[in-house]
């Protein structure tokens, strides 16, 4: 039972959004690669654990303990144990020396076992806090093939990629349904999940810094323009339904601006779209209209 699925980070979404409008910085680029990377691994074990039965999966949780926020990249729940996993997608050559975790040129990195150590005190202290006793049992996960590490000692709570198959048949063995606790401590654990919109550190724009226009679907740049009921990509010439990019568009607009009104005035500047009356038209069709004084604004259909 996968009761908190996974699905692309806000951060990294929020990123994607941000690349055609805005001149990453180096760091930048960096952190917005090693999103793009943690991603990949993430949703390939994820789809992993698709095929496990009579376990409760959740992944991708943010969570808040005495003031220490931690992250939780999946969590299984089989009969009275909790199962904690850090995902890695580690790619080359790695050894440890003295506890002291290197690449293969010989370069310090992050112990991640370090970070699993305090994933699992500060879940461990929730857990005491929210009324629940349940063992955690955390381990590593390193889901690249191309991963080597050397000098590991045995005793270590890492899975590596040789050793995946056979840890999921493992877990998946003699696994009774969930009962009411798994339940409760399951909805407990969703419901206290943040928004990691704070969480993550992300660049620090400004509507007036983001270039305006409709990127293009197939090839992310801005160089798109309005024929008709068609908008079309000068760069590689793709082509999309004016109703769907525009909504797409609105789409990024609210992820990037979440507490801005939606306007015709400020959708037609964003998608750098000459006439109002398609944006006017889109936004009736699409959204709800709100009236504020003399003005109107517009929030989803389900809003």
């Amino acid at each position: 039972m996968i009761l908190k699925p996974y699905n692309v980070p806000l951060p990294l979404q929020m990123m994607r959004c941000l690349i055609p409008r805005y001149e990453l910085s180096p760091k930048e680029k960096h952190d917005y690669i090693y999103l793009e990377k943690g991603h990949e691994g993430e949703r390939k074990f994820a789809s992993l654990l698709e095929n496990l039965s009579n376990l409760i999966i959740m992944h991708d949780l943010l969570l808040e303990c005495d003031n220490n926020i931690f992250q939780i990249d999946a969590l299984l729940l089989k009969h009275k144990t909790i199962h904690l996993f850090e995902v890695k997608n580690f790619e080359g050559d790695f050894y440890i020396e003295s506890d002291i975790w290197y690449t293969g040129s010989g370069k310090e990195i992050k112990n991640p076992l370090l970070q699993l150590s305090r994933c699992e005190s500060l879940l461990r202290q929730f857990l005491q806090k929210s009324g629940f006793n349940f063992p955690i049992k955390g381990n590593v996960i390193f889901i690249n093939s191309e991963f080597t590490l050397y000098q590991a000692p045995l005793h270590l709570p890492i899975i590596l990629p040789t050793q995946l198959n056979r840890f999921l048949n493992q877990l998946n063995a003699n696994s009774p349904k969930p009962n009411n606790n798994h339940i409760s401590l399951a909805d407990k654990l969703v419901s206290s999940h943040l928004d990691d919109r704070s969480y993550h550190r992300l660049p620090h724009y400004h509507y007036d810094q983001l270039k305006k226009g409709i990127v293009c679907m197939s090839c992310n740049s801005l160089t798109t323009s309005l024929m008709g009921r068609r908008v079309v990509c000068d760069h590689c010439g793709s082509e999309e339904n004016v109703d769907t990019s525009i909504r797409r568009s609105i789409q990024q607009f609210q992820l990037l601006f979440p507490d801005k009104k939606i306007t015709t005035n400020i959708i037609q500047e964003w998608c750098g779209i000459g006439s109002d009356k398609t944006i006017r038209r889109i936004l009736g069709s699409y959204f709800k209209m709100k009236w504020q004084g003399k003005n109107t604004y517009y929030v989803d259909s389900n809003g």
